[in-house]
């Protein structure tokens, strides 16, 4: 079969499986398959593929029409034009959350400071804003070892020297008092997802850990930790930004009020919704 006969069925297998982008998902996979460029693949579709990159395409398409995230299947996603290595491991880095980096790349008006990244999964946050900030220290935490592993490994593909990780429940292994301690930004992307929220169910979240993804207290748990400790490894007038659900940024920037944080405001993602909530501690 031809690349665009193969490209085509696939398409059509994705989309009745219930994929919200069949088509891109079957161009991105053979890509990957077959290590053709999707403008090879534009100009050169007419082509036989050969039985083996047919073979290996054919078995990622059937992953991915089990709902296998397209992400976890390449090993790779991009996120703020950084190509990021993705694990089972950690969750996905999404579009949504480079909101949060625009708003701490939007307070950080010194050549020179120290942020923070709480639950840092693949790194994505905290290199997307080292490689903005080359004069900042970007720290970033998380509780698994291997999300740690993972972190700095896309780091250093991406030779981005002015980020580290280390493993640490939230805060634990910060020690206070030290001025090492506390930074101008401390953002995080915690678990906010309700644990009888339908959503769990549906799309790639049903592959990603669930330990990443849900919290407590109708998902506000983690958030509120987050919110009360923070203030603790703050510099004075530090910001504290936080990604959330679309429907938590009431309830986030009562909690940061009611914490002492100052100009609280939220803000919304490419969607239209309130994404992230940020306030600063004097």
């Amino acid at each position: 079969m031809t690349f665009d006969a193969l490209l085509n069925n696939a398409a059509q297998r994705l989309q009745l499986a219930g994929s919200p982008s069949p088509r891109l998902d079957a161009e991105v996979l053979m890509e990957f398959a077959t290590g053709h460029s999707r403008t090879w693949l534009y100009t050169w579709g007419d082509r036989e593929c050969p039985t083996w990159e047919h073979a290996r395409f054919e078995a990622l398409i059937a992953a991915r029409a089990q709902g296998q995230p397209v992400a976890y299947l390449t090993g790779v996603r991009e996120f703020w034009g950084l190509p990021l290595a993705t694990s089972p491991t950690t969750l996905i880095p999404r579009p949504d959350t480079e909101t949060l980096v625009e708003a701490a790349l939007a307070r950080a008006q010194t050549s020179t400071g120290r942020l923070l990244d709480l639950g840092t999964g693949t790194g994505a946050i905290a290199l997307a804003f080292a490689s903005e900030k080359p004069g900042w220290k970007v720290v970033g935490a998380d509780i698994r070892p291997e999300a740690v592993a993972l972190a700095t490994q896309n780091a250093g593909s991406l030779n981005i020297t002015n980020a580290t990780f280390l493993v640490s429940d939230w805060f634990s292994a910060l020690a206070l008092p030290a001025s090492a301690a506390t930074f101008d930004i401390i953002v995080s992307n915690p678990p906010y997802i309700a644990a009888d929220d339908p959503h769990l169910a549906q799309g790639d979240v049903r592959f990603e850990p669930r330990s990443a993804l849900v919290a407590a207290a109708d998902g506000m748990a983690d958030l509120l930790h987050v919110i009360t400790t923070a203030k603790a490894y703050l510099t004075p007038g530090g910001w504290l930004a936080l990604e959330h659900g679309y429907q938590q940024a009431p309830s986030v920037r009562q909690a940061l009020k009611q914490a002492g944080y100052q100009s609280v405001e939220s803000v919304q993602d490419i969607g239209g919704h309130e994404r992230v909530t940020l306030g600063h501690f004097k």
